[in-house]
């Protein structure tokens, strides 16, 4: 029996792209958009090999860092300008075709890139100069990846979204339920049947990689969670589903962005994190999904107030509000009140910040509802506590932000010892900030004693300020004491102190 033909077109090559390179070579054009990259803050591990791959048109679409980075080269010029398709069509479209009707063809080999140093690089957040050693690491995986999805049964996709448990950490949330043997291989190009059991495992992944945060912080997650990403997006880009299985399919692979962002945030790599929120926008917008996209705005307004962008910040958070009011969730309305609260605090602007913490107030006083999303199970008195906490501190009023931490603290279900730990840090530093070294001392003391359970660069920064801050009272016999075990956690995690 003759197998069927392969339903897309094969890669078109991008000559306006290759126009705008002009007489320089594949590597010295690659240096230049490093270069382009670095003049926005943004990080690309260009190379030859990947100018290459855009100009033969295996590249359909850049992701959303190569993206900002070509229109700051080539400015006023579209996607399309550049010889690029449109994103929209990049991603799974609606068609009748050889596949049958209503099913999604995908419309190229183009899988989001997360940033290439999510497999290695910097970690200090520094410009990352990745030569092709990147792009074969990178390229060798997805296609790991791709060749489990196209011949591998739902077993071989499931353990391809599965996370393993950081050492010393919890034992996951059970996987589903074992999967029949795996299938046959398939054609080259033959699209693969999706359904909802390989749907269910993308939103088992997102609750695994919750849970594990909570538990441990970001640091031992981040990698194994790009490589759910791009599982996930195989799924997306590569696969034939009917309309049930595509709304749940963009709403997980959606949130699997937003729970790998947000991972990036917590490790301290602002810039790869935005791109993930970025991408996460992106097919809310598609799905037309108004609680993605409420949930994408809010991460976007939290990550924008540590970048120290508080306006964005505010702009972010009055978009998410925005898209949330379909969702009649009250408890969601009081967390993205609170994220609006947070940019107007880094604005310094107190009277906005007033506001927006009592509107937040109101709508938590309303309780918990059956439409609160799932991914809000952190948000309590404790988490409402600590994010009012950090207004007050951005403000400058101490008292006030350290009376709030040590609520947030005690208010902090004992499952959340990220939590635990995050405003135990904050309440160091508010208690540093009101002079009260020796109890700032003790509390970072605390802190320092729970970094064994939990691997979080951003918690680490806190806890860091706060010694670097306290070291002009090491006479104090508390204080020095509190020092001296910082730096022997710093010596013990290669962290300089």
């Amino acid at each position: 029996m003759a197998l069927p033909r392969d339903p897309r077109p094969g890669p078109v090559p991008n000559t306006a792209f290759r126009a705008l390179r002009g007489d320089l070579s594949p590597n010295e054009f690659a240096s230049a958009v490093r270069r382009a990259a670095r003049e926005i803050g943004e990080q690309v591990s260009c190379d030859a090999r990947y100018v290459g791959r855009v100009e033969s048109g295996e590249i359909k679409c850049p992701n959303y860092a190569y993206e900002r980075v070509f229109r700051h080269m080539f400015p006023g010029n579209s996607l399309q300008d550049l010889g690029f398709a449109p994103r929209e069509k990049v991603r799974g479209r609606w068609v009748d075709g050889p596949v049958g009707p209503g099913l999604v063809v995908p419309c190229g080999p183009v899988v989001p890139r997360p940033q290439p140093w999510l497999l290695g690089g910097n970690p200090e957040g520094g410009v990352h100069e990745g030569g092709p050693a990147d792009f074969d690491l990178y390229d060798e995986e997805s296609d790991v990846l791709r060749r489990a999805f196209m011949t591998g049964g739902p077993a071989a996709i499931t353990a391809a979204l599965s996370l393993e448990r950081p050492a010393a950490a919890a034992p996951l949330p059970e996987p589903p339920a074992a999967a029949p043997p795996p299938v046959l291989p398939r054609a080259r190009g033959v699209p693969r049947r999706v359904g909802r059991r390989e749907a269910r495992a993308v939103e088992e992944a997102v609750r695994q990689i919750r849970v594990l945060d909570d538990r441990h912080g970001a640091d031992a997650l981040y990698r194994q969670a790009g490589r759910s990403l791009r599982t996930a997006y195989l799924l997306l880009d590569e696969g034939s589903y009917d309309p049930r299985v595509a709304g749940l399919l963009h709403s997980g692979a959606g949130e699997l962005a937003i729970s790998v962002g947000w991972l990036a945030h917590d490790c301290g790599r602002l810039d790869d994190a935005r791109s993930y929120y970025a991408e996460a926008l992106s097919t809310a917008r598609m799905a037309g999904d108004p609680a993605l996209e409420a949930h994408a705005f809010c991460n976007t307004a939290f990550l924008a107030r540590d970048a120290g962008r508080p306006r964005e910040a505010v702009r972010a958070a009055q978009a998410a509000r925005q898209a949330a009011k379909k969702l009649s969730s009250p408890r969601l309305m009081s967390l993205l009140s609170l994220r609006e609260a947070g940019g107007w605090a880094g604005l310094r602007d107190r009277s906005s910040c007033e506001r927006a913490l009592k509107h937040a107030h109101r709508q938590f006083d309303k309780g918990p509802g059956d439409r609160d999303p799932e991914w809000m199970s952190f948000f309590g008195p404790g988490e409402l506590a600590g994010l009012e906490a950090q207004c007050w501190s951005a403000l400058g009023d101490y008292e006030r932000a350290a009376e709030h931490a040590r609520r947030a603290v005690e208010f902090q279900d004992g499952h959340f010892v990220r939590n635990i730990a995050l405003f135990t840090a904050e309440l160091a530093h508010d208690l540093t900030g009101r002079g009260e070294v020796v109890e700032a001392a003790h509390q970072g003391r605390r802190v320092l004693g729970l970094l064994d359970q939990v691997n979080s660069s951003r918690i680490r920064g806190m806890i860091g300020a706060t010694a670097r801050t306290l070291t002009a009272h090491r006479a104090n016999h508390d204080v020095a004491a509190f020092l001296d075990a910082y730096e022997e956690t710093s010596r013990g995690s290669g962290i300089p102190a």
